[in-house]
């Protein structure tokens, strides 16, 4: 499958204006399909090749697949992490060790407040009183001010993960954020994923393997049973399932 496009920009290193959104949903409406059974790579690859400098990582550091299937395609990627404020030490380590020893440009987004300075506005402990409105100053408006500077972003989200994420699209349209959501991984089984790992040597936060398959922030991330749904363990004893960036 060819993945050249007429619409396709200069290389990556050579910075290229940004597309209007019809723009943008029409790529999404014309290569939705065209790379929905296309291997990772190659998604990545159009990706690349289409949107140049305009294109990023996302990664909340459970482990470093995604980060490595794009680097290998794309070395210097932008990779960009949301700093909550919140995270495991460990989480905060596997950051680092990806920031070290992979050919990517870490960047790490921080909140407009800091911990403190949230409790003084609203409260202590947010993520207690209101967990969506933490969220929303912590990652989701955060995230959202960086990807200004995008027109493409790439996610880990897979389908085999959880139900409600049974129709993530490999290409698809960000209507909030006015940006193409690409996730190369959506139709990687978990036996997918951990042969990568294995094959690739791959970098996992420690948490993975101390029972915690999903991974967020420290005080709404709890321990999963085993053969328990793997996100069940975020927001535990709620009804939240994301933190909205993804819906």
């Amino acid at each position: 499958m060819s993945v050249t496009t007429t619409t396709a920009r200069n290389n990556r290193g050579i910075q290229t204006a940004g597309r209007s959104p019809e723009e943008l949903r029409e790529l999404v409406s014309h290569w939705g399909a065209e790379l929905e059974l296309a291997p990772a790579e190659v998604i990545v690859e159009w990706a690349a090749a289409t949107f140049g400098e305009r294109f990023c990582v996302t990664s909340s550091m459970g482990d470093a697949v995604l980060t490595d299937v794009v680097s290998k395609v794309v070395p210097g990627i932008d990779v960009l992490f949301l700093d909550t404020g919140y995270h495991f030490v460990e989480t905060i380590g596997t950051r680092d060790a990806v920031e070290a020893t992979m050919p990517v440009n870490l960047i790490s987004i921080t909140p407009v407040q800091s911990v403190a300075e949230q409790d003084a506005a609203y409260g202590k402990d947010l993520y207690k009183t209101d967990p969506d409105l933490c969220c929303k100053l912590r990652k989701v408006e955060p995230l959202a001010e960086r990807l200004a500077n995008y027109d493409a972003w790439a996610t880990g989200l897979r389908r085999a993960e959880t139900k409600n994420r049974v129709i993530a699209p490999v290409i698809g349209w960000d209507a909030k954020k006015g940006k193409v959501k690409i996730s190369p991984l959506a139709r990687w089984s978990d036996e997918q994923v951990e042969k990568y790992m294995a094959d690739n040597g791959i970098l996992v936060n420690p948490l993975v393997y101390d029972g915690y398959p999903s991974i967020g922030c420290w005080p709404c991330t709890r321990r999963v049973a085993p053969g328990d749904d793997p996100r069940s363990g975020r927001w535990a004893g709620t009804n939240k399932t994301e933190c909205g960036i993804h819906s």
